[in-house]
């Protein structure tokens, strides 16, 4: 299988070229173009339905996924998400898996688990709707942001604190707290609330943009509009 990024950082798309009998897993709806040579399957994300239902739920993904098979020959899948940003690929090795934001999620190799993250982060961010997934396995996850990717490389011991909006994925190796920003005081009123505490070794991918805040400032130029037709 090869792959390529196009049009980056802004406008990213995931092209992905499969040789006979090769396969990619991809989130429902994220297609833009494929060769006819390519079968598309389309199933629930996890064998069981009631970890499909609770990635649905609970997670935000797609209750299914597609995949993208090589059957009649060679064939090129594209891949694109939501968010203006840009696409990065992870490589997802034994012992040394991620944990990704539920809407970062594109595409993924076979041998790819994509399961919820139960213990620890859920709960710290259940009031703020940001749920983490875990990816582990042995192959490659790519993963969409908003706005471009910026990526540190922590060295054991070493601490970095992430605003929750912007953090897309870090390595598993990672141990990882939610704390509260500062004190009451900047808690309260310094617009960060809770945050998370990394530390390594591993790495730690953030994006540049902030969904949240973008759909605050987009609201600013919409709310006189709407105000003006509700009189």
């Amino acid at each position: 299988m090869r792959y390529e990024v196009k049009y980056k950082p802004a406008y990213s798309m995931l092209v992905v070229t499969l040789n006979q009998g090769e396969s990619i897993t991809a989130e429902s709806g994220s297609l833009t173009y494929m060769d006819p040579t390519l079968e598309v399957r389309t199933r629930k994300r996890e064998q069981s339905f009631l970890g499909s239902l609770g990635l649905k739920l609970i997670g935000g993904q797609s209750f299914w996924v597609n995949d993208y098979i090589a059957n009649y020959g060679p064939g090129e899948v594209a891949l694109v998400s939501a968010p203006v940003g840009d696409v990065e690929m992870l490589e997802v090795q034994p012992g040394r898996g991620y944990i990704v934001q539920k809407s970062a999620y594109i595409a993924s190799t076979q041998g790819i688990d994509l399961d919820l993250k139960w213990e620890g982060f859920t709960k710290g961010l259940f009031g703020q709707g940001l749920f983490m997934l875990r990816a582990t396995g042995n192959g490659q996850l790519f993963i969409n942001t908003f706005g471009a990717i910026d990526t540190h490389t922590l060295k054991p011991g070493q601490t970095l604190i992430v605003d929750n909006f912007h953090l897309v994925a870090f390595s598993d190796t990672c141990s990882y707290k939610v704390i509260k920003f500062g004190g009451l005081k900047e808690t309260l009123l310094g617009g960060e609330g809770l945050v998370t505490q990394i530390t390594g070794p591993g790495d730690v991918h953030i994006q540049t943009k902030n969904v949240k805040e973008f759909v605050d400032w987009l609201w600013t130029l919409l709310e006189p509009r709407v105000q003006s037709r509700a009189r």
